[in-house]
């Protein structure tokens, strides 16, 4: 079951990733692929699957947000990635301040990915 969950929850890692840069990529060439459907929506039904996963594996092991420091560090690092996105996807003003987002989503997901490796927070 843990390894189920564990498998799930990389994939829509990877296919979330996936999508933030394909996308990214799309907006600084203006594409119009951006406007299709299936761009809009598959991003929120991947993103579902991958918090859906971590709150399983978080059942499954026993650990949870605000009680483990590695946890917490997650979440606060999910928010700050989550709106780094934005920045980079809807918020920025022009490229440069676009890219500024896109450079630090990326520099927040490596932090996400170092604590969860060796489940030590880097500030909690």
């Amino acid at each position: 079951m843990y390894l189920m969950a564990k498998h799930l929850h990389l994939t829509a890692i990877a296919l979330s990733v996936f999508l933030f840069i394909f996308r990214f990529m799309l907006s600084q060439f203006n594409s119009e692929l951006l406007t299709r459907k299936w761009l809009k929506i598959l991003p929120h039904v991947i993103d579902t699957c991958l918090l859906a996963s971590a709150l399983w594996l978080c059942f499954l092991i026993g650990q949870y947000p605000f009680v483990q420091g590695w946890l917490t560090f997650k979440v606060v690092g999910l928010v700050a990635y989550i709106l780094m996105g934005m920045f980079a996807l809807k918020w920025g003003r022009n490229k440069p301040l676009r890219w500024i987002g896109f450079i630090g989503a990326l520099t927040w997901l490596g932090l996400i990915a170092r604590v969860a490796v060796s489940k030590q927070p880097l500030f909690f």
